[in-house]
């Protein structure tokens, strides 16, 4: 093996262990970022959705719980539609 093809394999693998190593810092980042106050994945969040049925290709019924209430939301191509509000006081 020459020395001009082991450099030129030197550098391939250099490079793409600098891309992979990039992507993992933009994803441990990413998770950062969700972790903060205000984030998508707080604890003491007021509305989670707990079951997603698609009927269609542009329609879907989401079962979300706000606060403690459980509503049945119907949404299609252009609008979203309340369907059912029960109370529910089931543990989270």
């Amino acid at each position: 093996m020459n020395t001009g093809s082991f450099f030129n394999w030197f550098q391939f693998l250099l490079s793409f262990a600098l891309v992979i190593g990039l992507l993992l810092a933009a994803l441990w980042g990413l998770k950062r970022i969700q972790k903060i106050p205000g984030g998508a994945n707080r604890k003491d969040q007021k509305i989670e959705i707990l079951e997603s049925l698609s009927l269609g290709p542009r329609q879907k019924l989401l079962l979300v719980r706000v606060n403690n209430d459980q509503v049945l939301v119907g949404i299609s191509a252009g609008q979203m539609q309340p369907l059912h509000v029960s109370n529910s006081n089931l543990p989270r």
